[in-house]
């Protein structure tokens, strides 16, 4: 962490604590962005299903004033193009509640974070308690599977053997 011969200071913890919860907040912030651009994805998509049924329904009414005989090919066809929408839309809005519950999981660890890392510098503890309870923390949280590329001090103490 810093230049002090190996060991850490409760100073350093709680930047990393800080950073940690920066760097899950910019996590859920690229998740909101994408179900925001998937919501306007769907949002387009459905308002080209209703422009086509408009559309399809104007057609019907308008060329035969006579009452439609019903012709079952095209409206079988119609009805499975509607399904397949309607399915590849429903996977659509499952993507983007899972993209709302992982965002949701990442601002509560950051917010979690952030609350040890105020704990931390309020408190006068020894390093070795600091440290403890950090990896505590991340331990109780499983917050390693928030980081892909990074590595929680959790990691780095089971690698070293602490």
């Amino acid at each position: 962490m810093g230049d002090t011969g190996g060991a850490v200071t409760v100073a350093e913890l709680v930047d990393y604590c800080q950073t940690q919860a920066r760097l899950l907040h910019g996590h859920a912030d690229t998740l909101e962005e994408e179900a925001v651009a998937l919501l306007a994805d769907i949002d387009d998509d459905l308002a080209t299903v209703r422009a086509q049924l408009d559309e399809h329904e104007s057609a019907t009414t308008e060329s035969s004033p006579s009452p439609p005989s019903p012709d079952t090919t095209r409206t079988d066809d119609a009805l499975a193009d509607l399904e397949a929408v309607e399915d590849d839309l429903a996977e659509r809005q499952a993507v983007v509640k899972a993209k709302q519950a992982r965002r949701t999981a990442f601002e509560d660890l950051a917010t979690d974070y952030l609350d040890l890392a105020e704990t931390l510098a309020a408190e006068t503890l020894p390093v070795s308690t600091a440290l403890t309870r950090v990896l505590e923390f991340e331990r109780d949280r499983d917050a390693h599977t928030y980081f892909d590329d990074r590595t929680t001090l959790l990691e780095t103490a089971a690698k070293s053997g602490k």
